[in-house]
């Protein structure tokens, strides 16, 4: 198992995004959280399996109806996430 990190930015915030992406994530069990940035952008970390990852990166490209997507960053993550997905508020 590893954790990643991904910085997602485009129209991500005010569109349901967040509930869209916990919604998913919980459906196919993924473990991590998905929150805002001050910066406009959102947060996504995740803890599974290498053969999975494809699989939650969809998830995030896919996002909500209304959200546009226009770039994911990727990023290593020490942290281990192992009780489910929630989304975090700041």
């Amino acid at each position: 198992m590893k954790s990643y990190r991904f910085i997602v930015s485009g129209r991500v915030q005010g569109v349901f995004y967040r509930k869209n992406i916990d919604k998913n994530s919980q459906k196919e069990n993924f473990n991590g959280y998905v929150k805002n940035l001050s910066d406009g952008t959102v947060e996504a970390c995740v803890t599974c399996e290498d053969k999975n990852i494809e699989n939650f990166i969809k998830i995030l490209e896919n996002g909500s109806p209304n959200s546009i997507v226009e770039n994911i960053d990727k990023f290593n993550c020490n942290e281990i996430f192992n009780s489910g997905f929630e989304i975090k508020y700041n």
